[in-house]
């Protein structure tokens, strides 16, 4: 139990470096905030997207790679524009073995409860799940570049879903609690990459064979909020929270 507690504390260390806001991002503000090199200062862990929403974001093992429109990864040049992203320095928080899932709200309940279980509904939370994987149901996009084009609308035009099967590789999970809902999604929102980080994106849905997941909680967060001119133009009260969950939640 001594063990279990200190690990806790260690991870509330850990501080999320946040690139603007969820809200911004679903208006459509899809400016570069930041570059991929100065995102790596913040973080080892983490997902997001680039500028013009040109593609899904995994950053894992301190690299960033992006996840094309037919489901291929590839490592991000560091000059890449980054409009929106969640990353944390992981330091190892508490691990668990996950057993077979055959969809991706049963691994949504069992985080859950995990969170739970370390009072921590109300904190942000990292996971890395390294696992086998018999189908993963993802999604990418191209970019789409414009202003005031919603996210939702965008992503009528851009996305395209595709599933691997049979494959190993990484799940990175970022929790936000309720009360942060528009900031960041509310609940879990999981990036894929596989094991060679060929393939990859936006995991919809998931059979998992077995898992090992790394958990951090995460109690501080620093927010990166766009400087240009064009970001005070966007209402973001107006953000609508059912969209937002439609796209970040895969529904």
């Amino acid at each position: 139990m001594k063990k279990n507690y200190a690990s806790v504390l260690k991870a509330t260390d850990v501080k999320m470096y946040q690139v603007s806001t969820l809200q911004a991002l679903a208006m459509g503000h899809t400016r570069p905030v930041i570059d991929v090199a100065e995102l790596k200062k913040h973080g080892n862990i983490g997902l997001g997207t680039f500028e013009g929403v040109n593609g899904e974001m995994i950053v894992v093992d301190g690299k960033v790679f992006r996840a094309t429109d037919d489901g291929s990864v590839s490592e991000a040049d560091e000059n890449m524009g980054v409009p929106f992203a969640s990353v944390c320095n992981s330091n190892g928080g508490i691990s668990f073995d996950i057993q077979e899932m055959s969809r991706i709200e049963d691994l949504k309940t069992l985080l859950n409860v995990r969170i739970e279980e370390l009072f921590g509904l109300n904190s942000m939370h990292m996971v890395r799940i390294d696992g086998e994987f018999e189908v993963i149901d993802a999604r990418s996009e191209e970019a789409y570049h414009a202003i005031h084009v919603s996210l939702k609308d965008m992503l009528k035009e851009t996305q395209k879903a595709f599933k691997f099967d049979n494959v190993s590789g990484t799940l990175i999970c970022v929790y936000y609690p309720d009360f942060m809902d528009g900031i960041n999604a509310a609940g879990w929102h999981i990036h894929f990459v596989s094991d060679d980080r060929k393939k990859g994106g936006h995991v919809f849905d998931l059979k998992m064979k077995s898992g090992h997941a790394r958990l951090d909680k995460i109690s501080k967060i620093e927010i990166q909020l766009p400087t240009d001119p064009v970001f005070d133009t966007y209402s973001l009260k107006e953000a609508s929270g059912d969209d937002i969950k439609k796209v970040e939640q895969g529904k």
